[in-house]
């Protein structure tokens, strides 16, 4: 893989730029969309500098990876990863192989679909307060990064701006109607436990995912990624432990390089230092290559 970051496809794509997210720029093809993927990196919702080399190609990557192995449980949204399709659209195929996505255009539900089999992150901190997570009431003395008995749905509304906001189900069923909310827990448990059982021949435990579906015609259809390091929490086995922080297989080294920073998390955040950048890259790919064996 490159050791070359891509922090933007701005002048490499000839069509129009429809909207620009933290790490992922949608171009529109007229019939489809063209989704690139970027090596921007953010934390606390700030896109911090540099991007980190391969973070793009490894969650585009891996992306396709999984849709592919789903597709058999849950259609989606991608038609072809192919920069070499795109023609004339991009002037420098080189620098987007590997990172293009050409999918089916989709209305988006507003819902992060979140999935959780172990309680750890921000669900072990809405059990500590009141011993639900999303009003769901969970048994008394659980430890942090506990199994639990059953995966738990615990969706949340989808913010652009900001964090997304944890709801509980009856909340989700009452914005998108009761029968497409059961419909999507339904889906999302179903995923879930794909990804849990395959991961978990590989040596790794997938603690929580989320989704995003949408609509094509009636027909819903999961959009975006699908299990990787930015949408779901990896552990290696040989890392799991109880009441501690386990180390993820994410963008771990920047968290931590910034929680030990005296950055306030309301202004600029200071540049990841060179090593801190080459540690978080070889985060992504090792995942990847534990993924997909490559």
């Amino acid at each position: 893989m490159s050791t070359e970051a891509l922090s933007t496809a701005a002048g490499l794509v000839n069509a129009p730029l429809i909207h620009k997210g933290k790490v992922r720029e949608l171009y529109d093809l007229g019939e489809h969309l063209l989704i690139v993927v970027t090596d921007r990196i953010s934390a606390f919702d700030y896109v911090l500098d540099p991007p980190v080399p391969d973070k793009g190609r490894v969650l585009n990557e891996l992306s396709a990876h999984w849709f592919a192995l789903a597709a058999q449980i849950q259609p989606n949204h991608i038609v072809h990863t192919d920069v070499a399709k795109l023609g004339g659209l991009v002037s420098d195929p080189d620098k987007l192989k590997g990172r293009i996505m050409v999918s089916r255009k989709a209305q988006r539900i507003d819902i992060e679909c979140v999935v959780r089999g172990y309680i750890t992150g921000g669900g072990w901190r809405q059990y500590q307060a009141t011993g639900e997570v999303n009003g769901i009431k969970l048994p008394e003395g659980l430890r942090k990064n506990g199994k639990l008995e059953r995966p738990i749905f615990t969706p949340a509304g989808k913010n652009d701006v900001g964090h997304d906001e944890d709801i509980p189900f009856d909340e989700m069923a009452r914005r998108v109607g009761r029968e497409l909310a059961e419909n999507l827990r339904d889906r999302s448990l179903k995923l879930y436990e794909f990804g849990r059982d395959f991961c978990a021949e590989r040596g790794i435990i997938l603690a929580d995912c989320k989704f995003e579906f949408g609509l094509v015609g009636g027909e819903v259809i999961l959009i975006d990624e699908l299990f990787t390091p930015d949408s779901s929490r990896f552990w290696a086995e040989e890392k799991y432990a109880l009441d501690v922080e386990i180390d993820s297989m994410d963008k771990e080294p920047v968290r931590s390089y910034l929680a030990g920073s005296d950055w306030d998390k309301n202004s600029p955040p200071p540049r990841l230092p060179d090593e801190v950048v080459k540690a978080t890259t070889e985060r992504y790919r090792d995942i990847y290559r534990r993924l997909t064996q490559a």
